[in-house]
């Protein structure tokens, strides 16, 4: 239990620290810059999820094909540029694009629709619909910590990076 805890707060910590706000641009940045939010947590609950999306898909290049952006799969006939990788830009709007359809999917499941949606970007929505995790929060049981953090596996193996993800999710987006 402390060792996940341990992992937790590695995970929250590195994602803070890349954000804007941090004590080293706190150093150089003008006084009204500082008044920026200095933490994940004041940030709106979608914003944490695309900022926690960003940092664990990261940018993808044209190696990553079919995928582009953040994660995001190319389909037949998307009118998507195969010839070169999307701009932090385009990537940014297409993940917004990306998760706001699949909050709107969960939106059944009310404060718990966001975290649904984080597991769905990067487990895939049918995935998430067969998991004990969405069935328990379906029927109402809001102990889902383990049936979420199970979800880290990668070609049948646990992957220590997907665990870090999964509580970074989970602390970041689970509103008791």
């Amino acid at each position: 239990q402390m060792k996940k805890l341990l992992i937790f707060f590695v995970a929250l910590f590195s994602i803070v620290g890349t954000m804007p706000g941090n004590a080293v641009s706190q150093r150089t940045a003008t006084v009204r810059a500082q008044k920026t939010k200095r933490s994940i947590m004041e940030l709106p609950i979608i914003e944490r999820a695309i900022l926690i999306i960003k940092r664990f898909e990261t940018l993808h290049t044209l190696k990553n094909l079919p995928y582009c952006g953040y994660g995001h799969r190319i389909w037949p006939g998307e009118n998507l540029p195969r010839h070169r990788a999307l701009t932090e830009r385009e990537a940014d709007e297409l993940l917004r694009k990306d998760f706001a359809k699949l909050c709107a999917m969960y939106s059944h499941l009310g404060k718990d629709s966001v975290l649904a949606a984080a597991l769905a970007y990067n487990i895939g929505p049918g995935a998430v619909n067969r998991s004990t995790f969405y069935k328990k929060l379906k029927r109402g049981d809001r102990n889902i910590f383990k049936a979420y953090t199970s979800h880290c596996h990668y070609k049948g193996k646990w992957h220590k990076g997907l665990y870090n993800r999964r509580l970074t999710e989970f602390a970041a987006l689970f509103l008791p």
